[in-house]
């Protein structure tokens, strides 16, 4: 849900659920999605989720609630996996404590928009699931990109996704007046973006970075960094940096830029 734009709260204890509510509310706040994961962990506090969902009835106050499921055997074997005991301690042991909280969850599961079983998936599946659901919610779901120029002499950005060497395009480095200048330059962008290869080669990096758009985001990713880099980080890289950004926020893309070696001599 928070790769979805939903601001995140996990084990709120319900009586505190309409301060949250309100508080997302207030315009210097600025949550438009929230989102509240509420289980049992909230002990006696979580007697107090009825009456909390009746205020947000009684406001008007449009939610949904998506209920996780998944069968006894499933979740035994997941315990003892994590090594975590069950926040219900019962003296019949875990067998006993997850009948104990199937009973207390079995009204709230009746009220619920979505009922996932968590059984035979992973985590992966299941996150799929959620995106399919609530994609269209009208939370952001811009996949964010950063555009890295570089120089090869400095070394490759370790933070980089992707890279790109852009030293086959002809260098402003051996045109006299403009080896002084860098790639904000009117004249050094012109002469870079002026050769064939250069928009040939932006087309194709557009296409695939809009290609490989959704199945990015799809893994669990929220950002992305690209990084070109020529000889010294000055030139061509930042050019091309530049005119990428250009293209990926006309199409919306969330687009961050910086250049790592604009300044180096």
């Amino acid at each position: 849900m928070e790769d979805l734009g939903y601001f995140c709260v996990d084990n709120l204890p319900p009586s505190l659920l309409l301060k949250m509510v309100e508080l997302g509310s207030q315009s210097d706040a600025n949550i438009e999605h929230l989102a509240v994961g509420i289980d049992v962990r909230g002990g006696e506090f979580f007697e107090d989720l009825n009456e909390s969902l009746a205020e947000l009835d009684r406001g008007e106050i449009p939610y949904g609630i998506v209920f996780l499921e998944a069968n006894d055997e499933t979740l035994i074997k997941r315990f003892k996996e994590t090594r975590r005991s069950h926040p219900i301690q019962s003296p019949g042991g875990i067998t006993e404590s997850i009948s104990k909280e199937r009973d207390l969850l079995q009204a709230l599961r009746g009220r619920a928009n979505i009922v996932i079983d968590t059984s035979g998936i992973n985590v992966h599946q299941l996150r799929e699931q959620l995106m399919n659901q609530y994609r269209s919610g009208g939370a952001s779901v811009l996949l964010e990109i950063s555009l890295v120029s570089f120089g090869y002499k400095y070394g490759l950005p370790l933070d980089a996704d992707m890279v790109f060497d852009l030293r086959f395009l002809p260098n402003p480095f051996w045109v006299d007046e403009l080896r002084d200048r860098d790639g904000t330059d009117t004249g050094v962008r012109e002469y870079v973006l002026g050769q064939e290869e250069s928009q040939e080669f932006l087309d194709r990096i557009e296409s695939m970075v809009d290609f490989v758009r959704n199945k990015f985001f799809r893994e669990g990713r929220r950002y992305i960094t690209l990084a070109m880099g020529c000889t010294g980080g000055r030139h061509r890289s930042v050019v091309m940096v530049d005119e990428l950004a250009a293209r990926l926020q006309a199409a919306d893309w969330l687009v961050n830029v910086r250049h790592r070696d604009i300044r180096r001599r």
